[in-house]
This record gives C-alpha cells, structure tokens and sequence, in this order.
C-alpha cells in the first residue's frame, strides 16, 4: 500500500539513507584508548558517529567564519547519556529571521533543508553543505538542547527539542555582556534507535578520537578540551605522533637527519595545506581532513599528494630499477603514509553505496577535482628527496626486485621428453630424456642458417642434436629490465628448451633438456655480436653453466676459401685473411677467392663436409677464472663505459682469434673476437673529422662519383647500385634511408645536402619520415657537392679493398670541414657524439683566418631556414650551451601565435603537444587552451592558438612565461663532440674551432699534393699528345707503316722510334690511385702510371689518322704544367 511520509517521519523510517547504519558494526579503524591512537576492531553504530561529527565540524567552521575562536570544548557522560559541544567566537544572531518568521537558532538546528551553504558561487572553505547537519543530531536525540550568545545584540538564546526534533520548547532568550560570544550543544542520543543501552567504551573511543583530531587540524590558535582537561595536542605534527609514537633523539640516516623510530616529514606549505609523510611496510594508509571533515576513506585531495610523491620516485629510481620489474605507481602507494590537513573550496563528498541501501551524506570520501581546490599544494623537491632517502627507495626497490625475481620465474622451463608450441625447434630425439646430457641444441642465426645445420644433421643423426633459428640479436639481458626479459620470446623459448630454471646454481647438467648449447652464427661482426649476447644472457643468470667444461661451444665456418688447383686455404676470420694476403705482398692473381659473408653461402655438400669434420668446426668455451666473467661484463654492462672505452682505444689493428685451438676462453673471445664487432659498431656509428660521413655514407658518395651521377636515378637503384660496388653487406632498406638523409633540405636537417632531392624526401612536418618509398623518388649528386669533394683530391685518397673488390677511400677530404655543415650525431659501443649545424660561410671565414694566422672567431650553431634565436647561456663542463628557442607571440587577450618552433621538434609531433593542453590526458589536470588553428605549409609554421580566459596573463606570469609553458625551447650543448682523426683514432674536441683547426693542417698539406699530382697528369697528357702528334705524322709521312701488319711489329717499330709506353688516359686510374703510387709519380718524371702500353695510340682508321694530323699541324703545342707553376 502506498503511504506518504513527512520528511521527518523519512529521516526516522529510513536513516541510513541519511546518517549511515543504525545498527552496531564491526570495523577496524584508529582510535584513541585514552593514551595514544590504536588501531581496533571496534563495534559501534556508524549512524550515532556521523551525528556526533556533524555537531563537532560545525564547531570548527566557526573558526573559519570567526578567526577570533579560541576554544572547543567537548564532554562526553556516558553514565547521564549526554555530549556536549562547546565553542568560543561569534555566536549564533539571535534574531528573527526576517522571511520564515522564528529566531535564527531555531531555524538552523530544528528546520530541515536550511543553510547558509546554499550559494554555489561564493567560495567557503567550511563543512557545511547540504542544509540536514546538525538537524540530523537533532532528529535521532532524546533531548537536543542549543544556547548560544549573541555579544553583538547582547542577547543569550536557549532552547529545547525533544522526541526526536518532533516537539520544541520555547526559546528563552535573555540579556548577556557584549564581551559573551559562545554556542554550546547538548545532545543526547537516543540509544534505542543505535539498538544501544549506553555509551560503551567503543563508540567513546571513537568520538574522543575525533575530539583529538580537532586538537591536530586546528592547531595551536583553539584550545581543544575533553571532559574538562585540555588535550596537549597544539599542532598537525604532534597529532601525527599520536599515531608514529613518540620521537627519540635525533640521529642521522643516509644523510637526512630524523628521529629513531618511523621516519616522518612534516610541513605546513601554505595556509590550506598541512602534510606529513611517513612509510609503511607495504600498505598504504591515509589519515586526511578537509575543512576539518575526517576523510576516512580519502579522495581526490590525497590523491593529489600521493600522484607527486609517485611521479617524483618513478622519475627518481626509474635508472636504479631499469634492471628490475618497472616501477609502478601502486608500488610507491603502497609504502606510504599520508596525513594530510587541507582546506578546500567548497568540497563535494561521494555517495557510500551498498545492494541493499545508499547512503548520502557520509563524507568520507572527497570527489572535488583537484582543479576546483581553490589552491595549489605543490611538494618541495627537497622534501620528496628525503622521503626517498629516509626508506622509501629502499623498500620500492627490494619489492621491485622481489617482484622481477617472481615474474622471471614464470618462464622457467622444466626437463621433459616432449616440448610442444614450438615449430620451428627441431628437438633432438634425446632430449629430456635419460641420454639428456649427450644431447646439443644449436641455435642459428636464422632460419637459412638452420638449413645448412640440418643438411649438417644428416651426417651426425637426429638422436642428439636439436636445432633452433634464433630470430636477429638476443636482448642484453644485462641492461634490460624484467618485464622486457620476461616479454621476450627468444629468451622464453631458450629456456624452455633447454629446461633452464632461474636463480638454481647448476653443478652439472643432468637436469636440462640439453648437456650443450652450440652457438652457429655467420663469421662476420654480427654473428660475433649474437654469441656474445648468448654468453651474455647465460653469465647473467645462469654462471654456473659457463664453468660446467664443454657446455657452452660453437661452430666455426669459413668466412674466405681461398683455392688454386688443389690447393685450398680456408680461413676464418678478415684480420687472418688480411694477414696472408700480405704475405703475398697483396698478389693474390692464379687464386680463386670465395668470400662466405653468411652461412647461407655454403652448400649443402659443404655443410656435410662441416660435420663430418666435427671436431675442426666444433670449438669449446671454457671458464679460466675471474677474468672470464670480468670480461664479458666489460663488454655488455652500462656501468662499466669508461672500462669499455679504454679497451676499444687499446684496440691494435689486425688482432683476431685464433680458430685452429680447441678450446676458447671466454675473456680470449672477447677480447679478440667479439671487440671486432664492437669496432666496427663504432665505425658505423660516429663520423670523420675530415670528411664527416659514416661508411654508409661514404660508400654512397663514392659509388655516386663513380657513376658521376648527374642524371636523376631512383633511390631504390642507387640503393642496388651502391651495395654491387662498395662492397655493402646490410640491408638496401638501410641505405636507401641515409640516401634519403643525405638529400633532404628541410629546417633541421642539412644545411648543404650532398645529394638532391627529386620528389618527397620528408618535411618538418614529420622530420622526414613523411619521405616516399624509395621506388618511387629520384636524386642525383647536387651541383655543390663535385665542389666540396673536388674530383682532383680522389687520386690522393687511400682507397679500401674488399672482397678483391677497390671501394670507398678511408676517408675524403672536401675543401670544408662538412661534419660542422650539417653536424652529426650518433650512438655506437662505449662512445656517442653530438655536433651542431654550423654556418659554411662562418667556417670559411675561419679557414681564411687562418691562412692569414689569424685566431678564429668562436663558432655558434646555425640552421639554413631556422627563424628563432639560438642563445648561448654557461655551461658546468666549460663547453658551450645554447638553448633554441622558437618564435611565440601575444596577439590578442587570449590569443597566441608560433611562428616557429626549435630546431628538431617537427610540426605533426608539436601539434598532439598542443591536443594535450586541449584535451589533458589526466582527469584532474584542466585544459589550458580553448582551440587553435593551422596556418602553416611543408616549410613554415604558424599555430594561432585561444587560450581559456585568464590562463594568458598566469602563464605570462610565471617563469618562463609562454617559452616555457608551450615548450619551445631546447637545450644544445658542444660537450660531445667525438670524431675519428684521419689515423682512426677516436677523439673529443673541445670546439668547433678545434675541428676547423685540425681539418685545416691537413687540408693544406693535401692543396700541396693536389697540385704536385694535377702538374704531374699534366706532364703526362703533354707526353701522351706528343707522342700522339708524331704517331699520326710518321704515319702520314710514311716513315711508320700500321696496314695490315700484326701488332706486335708495329709495337716493335714504335719502340724503336722512341716512343713511349703509356695508359690511355689520366682518368681512368684516378679513383684506384693511391698516395704511395702518386709520391712515386711526383719523385720520378718518367713514371708511369698503370697499364703501361701503346694502346694509347693504336686507335682509329688511317682516315682518322690524316684528319688528326691535319689538326694536329694547326695546333700549337702548349705546355700545359705552366698553369700549375703560377
């Protein structure tokens, strides 16, 4: 049946809709057992809680409305069932209110739905909200007595309720001094409603609990009394004590000062914000006030402390933990103890929900967005470095190992006969099995690779050989953090296979899948590279196998055979190949070289051949001692750089390992095999002083003079191109990359670039990944280009040999130094560098100073294009420091325009900068801009951005201002400017001036060589038309006879007559010309070059021959080196 109820008889009917449960509850929360807080499980109604609350935060918002408060006072009489809550300052205006027509007492403590909180739009920092309060103590109490002075009027106010707010007496109002400004209430609860006979030690508990956090949350200004004595508690931080214990005396630990006992940091940041932080042992807690409201459960408000305290130690001990599981926020969290007292703009509370009821008004929760606070709490910097050393790093740490340690057991594998969910394994059919130990696993580099091992099985049988392609490089597990190790599948898989199980110490192998582990990778760098990374990984977490003698092997195959009739040479690395083919003084003609950069080079009969001859490919690594693992941690570990960077400087040309041995030490390999690998990733990765290109780069020029490449060609083809002749061994993908790189001319990338770009080779817009496939644009060598790498300084050039094949000089030499060009940059093993953009003609300026023994002038960076400014600002390494910064200006009340940004920080990446100021990732943080707009193309940029209202002038006033805010500066610094020097020999340069300096001795030294080698080949063409002039007239005038006769006789004649033995032309040989071969040329006149013969002039028809004498008897005959000798 459907009834009507007053609002009244609905708060009595159903109130745990309005104060929570009326019944007696379990819950374990702090209280104060009359000495200090304890954490009890303790029984009492929540209902009678919230009432009693609601009467003792009134009291505290008066000191909000009344700074001039001084007092609280509580008594709590459980014998007489009354509490009693009294306050100093302002009292309540005992007058009538002028529109409901009863005094403001009674309106505010015995009508519902009143309040002086009701206005949305002023701002209160009190608890009062939704107009029950204080009406609610009211309600569910047998007798509800309030008083109140009025200094102001001088009038003292009393009345009663009784019956649960139902009946009311007559206010008695009476004269008081004006000095009289008080309210007191009394209340007493009416205990059959909380199914309660009596106040009980419990719920007592409670409630003097809540009279102690008042003591706390205001301070030293409000004297706080219970049951007549003044609690001691006069501040926030003596109130955290109650719960911490007592402090002892002061000691210091990991440098921070503290107390014995659990460490805790307390500061008052501002006048609404007060917090101490202190450390559990892996639960978070939370003790939290807002607007003096104890916030059982917390919210937003400590949220908002806990996200600083996460995000600085995330930031902080993200380096120390990059070997562990990453650090999560809850990992943080959960050793941390938050108090916190805070004062926000009005506050909003959640609804505490349940399947059977739900509950309004029990603020323990705060849901207010931090954006609304009113104010701001940002933690010190120095205080969150305490915390961090005072445990905290500590405790995140060991449970970010404990938490690497569990994941990484998860791919533990385990000794079975059968593995299943793994195609392309091909087990051993022993494996797992009681034969285990006689059992090997190949791991290849690659599924060719597999391929030649299972032609090799067939030779040796599939009972105790298994096969597995290792796909590319195995992760360095060294530097890698747990979650990677754990997500990497090749690791999985290893250790399934072999049945490995992490953190067991292994004596023998009885308990794998597997008694060996054979390594078969190609014999260049990169398959050096992928055992390394093996050994790596088992030195890390699995040493004891590395000393378990014949474990860990490999398998060796010929990098170079060499044969001559039936003789074969077979070798098995470049540095012992290199070294006989010295021997033969580099006269390697009557053999036939067959270079095996892969192991698919091999057949399948060779591959039969390989395991037949087992015990010559098959070699044995084995442990020596200390030195072993100290030289494979040398090799893979961050921390041991500097270690690394002397062990690459000692590097001596031409060292390798030698394969004929059985046995192999770990340290023997790595210092003889695996630092090849490493200096050639060296070589790769940082430029030359001289002509600053890496070797991609250089095969690249090179190959484009050679074919002199003035026509456009797709980049796909001179990709092809380059790889057939300059001997490169990586993917075209690769090349035609840095093809594309050295032609793109867009703001930030070359300030000259050598080759041109012909179609899309990328913008700013994305800073060249926006660049077209590679089948689809064409380049050709930029007009500049043949100037800065002058054609006549590539016959001075050392060129390389490989694979019996003349290709890229060590280095070039343009007239500029082009590293400062177009700068460089570039991570390899043990070393990196950085180099600016430079302006050519600021470079050339200082050349010329040179030349003139000038000083050069210093050098700043600079960017063909770039609009901004590039300010130097001081350094702490002494090197010079520049911060870029773009071009942003104020246009309108709330409008901003960025017409550039700084250099490397492209378009497309800068414009989801600006969606996160519009639509913040973070639910909390508010939107800074309203919308903005796109003006720009491919080559400029301009953003119109609308900011909200107000936030302009904020941020203008903020340091930094809008550079700082809309982040357009960035930091560039000369403090690693590594280069390789002419001899190979890595180096830092102080300076750009240092590099100009160096470049130019050299520089100068080869203008000279130039010259000498250009007068040389001018000797040599008037030699070669002398000698062509008397050819065509004895031939004309009969005294030389070349019809129908052989060869041979009329060489024999055109020796007797004294002519000389030449090439055809200077040209031909310039590009394989090398610097001995043109000193000789310069010591002796009657030098000639190579492919010395008469070819030269046995050319052409008779016809021809009278046609060039006729020429020739015009021509006067010029001396040609004269041009040289001015």
């Amino acid at each position: 049946m459907y009834q009507k109820k007053t609002q009244l008889e609905h708060i009595i009917l159903r109130p745990d809709t309005y104060i929570g449960s009326t019944e007696r509850q379990p819950n374990t929360i702090w209280v104060h057992n009359g000495q200090k807080m304890e954490l009890k499980t303790v029984n009492y109604p929540p209902g009678l809680y919230k009432i009693f609350d609601e009467i003792l935060v009134n009291a505290a918002d008066n000191k909000v409305r009344d700074p001039t408060m001084d007092t609280i006072k509580v008594d709590v009489d459980p014998a007489n069932n009354s509490i009693r809550v009294w306050n100093s300052g302002r009292g309540i205006p005992v007058e009538v209110h002028k529109e409901e027509g009863v005094y403001v007492p009674e309106l505010i403590f015995g009508h519902l739905l009143t309040s002086s909180n009701y206005n949305d739009s002023e701002k209160k920092i009190t608890g009062g909200r939704n107009g029950y309060g204080a009406k609610l103590a009211n309600i569910f109490s047998t007798e509800f007595t309030v008083e109140t002075c009025d200094g102001s009027r001088q009038r003292r106010y009393k009345q009663t309720f009784t019956n649960n707010m139902q009946q009311k007496g007559t206010p008695k109002i009476t004269d008081c001094k004006a000095s009289d400004n008080w309210t007191c209430i009394t209340f007493k609860p009416d205990l059959a409603k909380f199914g309660m006979s009596e106040l009980d030690e419990d719920i007592v508990s409670v409630l003097r609990r809540r009279v102690f956090d008042m003591a706390g949350v205001l301070g030293k200004g409000v004297k706080v009394f219970y049951n007549g004595e003044r609690l001691s508690i006069k501040s926030f931080q003596e109130y955290v004590d109650m719960y911490l214990g007592p402090k002892v005396k002061r000691t210091w630990f990991r440098g921070v000062p503290h107390d014995n006992g659990i460490p805790r940091f307390c500061e008052r940041l501002n006048d609404r914000w007060e917090i101490c932080i202190s450390l559990t042992d892996g639960s978070f807690q939370q003790v939290s006030f807002v607007n003096a409201i104890s916030t059982q459960k917390g919210g937003t408000h400590v949220e908002y402390i806990v996200n600083q305290i996460v995000k600085h130690c995330i930031e902080k001990l993200s380096k120390k933990t990059a070997k562990t599981t990453a650090i999560k926020p809850a990992m943080v969290r959960n050793h941390l103890w938050i108090f916190l007292n805070c004062y926000v703009e009005n506050p909003a509370f959640d609804s505490q929900a349940s399947p059977f009821k739900i509950v309004l008004l029990t603020k323990e929760t705060l849901t207010l967005r931090s954006t609304s606070f009113g104010s701001k709490c940002e933690l010190p910097i120095p205080l969150l470095d305490k915390v961090l050393k005072a445990g905290l790093s500590d405790s995140i740490i060991k449970y970010a190992e404990f938490k690497s340690q569990k994941d990484l057991k998860k791919g533990d594998g385990v000794k079975r006969s059968r593995l299943v969910g793994m195609a392309k394994l091909d087990d051993a059919n022993d494996a797992g099995g009681p034969r285990s130990t006689d059992c090997t696993l190949i791991l290849t580099e690659g599924d060719s690779a597999k391929s030649l091992a299972v032609s090799g099985l067939g030779v040796v049988g599939r009972n105790h050989y298994g096969v597995f392609p290792l796909r590319g490089k195995l992760l360095n597990v060294r530097e890698a953090s747990a979650v990677q190790i754990a997500a990497n599948q090749e690791i999985q898989n290893i250790k399934q296979i072999m049945g490995l199980q992490h953190g067991r110490v292994y004596d023998s192998t009885s308990s794998l899948r597997y008694g060996h582990l054979m390594i078969m990778t190609d014999q260049d760098h990169d398959g050096s590279h992928i055992k390394g990374l093996i050994m790596n990984f088992m030195h890390s977490f699995f040493p004891s196998l590395l000393k378990i003698p014949g474990f860990m092997l490999e398998f060796i195959t010929p990098i170079v055979k060499a044969r001559r009739g039936r003789e074969t040479k077979v070798f098995y690395t470049m540095p012992e190949y290199e070294a006989w083919k010295e021997s033969l003084d580099n006269n390697t003609s009557g053999w036939d070289i067959k270079y095996y950069k892969g192991l698919g080079t091999s057949t399948k009969e060779e591959a039969q051949e390989y395991f037949s001859r087992l015990n010559l490919h098959r070699k044995e690594f084995v442990w020596t001692g200390d030195e072993d693992g100290d030289a494979i941690e040398l090799a893979f570990s961050k921390k041991r750089v500097d270690d690394r960077k002397e062990w690459l400087s000692n590097f001596v040309p031409g060292t390798y390992l030698d394969q004929s041995a059985e046995k192999i030490s770990y340290a023997d390999f790595i210092n003889k095999e695996l630092i090849l690998f490493s200096r050639a990733d060296l070589d790769r990765s940082i430029p030359n002083v001289l002509d600053g290109l890496k070797p991609g780069q250089r095969k690249i020029m090179f190959a484009c003079f050679k074919r002199n490449l003035k026509k456009d060609i797709k980049v796909a083809q001179l990709s092809a191109y380059v790889a057939e002749h300059s001997a490169y061994h990586h993917g075209e993908q690769s090349l035609a990359s840095t093809i594309v790189n050295l032609a793109q001319d867009f703001v930030g990338s070359n300030n000259i670039n050598l080759l041109h770009p012909s179609g899309q080779f990328g913008t700013r817009l994305q800073g060249g990944k926006d660049a077209a496939s590679a089948r689809y644009i064409y380049t050709r060598l930029e007009k500049l280009t043949r100037h800065l790498f002058n054609e006549h300084d590539d016959v001075l050039l050392k060129y390389l040999n490989e694979e019996g094949q003349s290709i890229e000089p060590e280095w070039y030499l343009p007239i500029l130094p082009t590293v400062l060009v177009n700068g460089a940059e570039g991570i390899g093993t043990g070393w990196s560098t950085f180099i600016p953009n430079y302006n050519p003609r600021d470079i050339i300026a200082n050349l010329r100073r040179l030349l003139n023994g000038e000083e050069q002038d210093p050098l700043h960076p600079w960017y063909r294009g770039f609009t901004g400014t590039i300010t130097e600002v001081p350094h702490k390494s002494g090197s010079r420091s520049y911060v870029v910064g773009g071009l942003v200006a104020q246009t309108g009340p709330n409008t901003i325009e960025v017409t550039e940004l700084p250099v490397r920080k492209w378009t497309q990446d800068y414009k989801e900068f600006l969606e996160t100021l519009l639509r913040p990732q973070d639910k909390d943080e508010a939107p800074l801009i309203a919308d903005y707009h796109e003006h720009h193309s491919d080559s400029n940029v301009h953003f119109v951005v609308e900011l909200l209202p107000g936030k302009l002038d904020e941020l203008l006033a903020t340091p930094g201002g809008l550079e700082a805010k809309f982040k357009l500066q960035a930091k560039v610094t000369t403090s690693n400017m590594m280069l390789f020097q002419k001899d190979g020999i890595i180096k830092h340069y102080q300076s750009p001036e240092a590099i100009i300096a160096e470049f130019f001795e050299l520089r100068l030294d080869y203008y000279e060589k130039r010259r000498i080698a250009m007068l040389r080949f001018a000797q040599m063409d008037q030699m070669r038309a002398d000698n062509k002039v008397r050819f065509i007239l004895a031939v004309v005038h009969g005294k030389l006879e070349v019809r129908n006769r052989k060869r041979v006789d009329i060489e024999k004649d055109l020796e007797a007559q004294g002519f000389d033995r030449m090439s055809k032309t200077n040209t031909a040989t310039k590009v394989n010309l090398s610097i001995p071969v043109v000193q000789s040329c310069m010591l002796n006149p009657s030098f000639n070059f190579v492919d010395r013969s008469t070819t030269y002039l046995l050319r052409g028809t008779m016809r021809t021959a009278r046609r060039r004498a006729r020429r020739a008897n015009q021509v006067t005959s010029t001396c040609y080196p004269c041009q040289f000798t001015a």
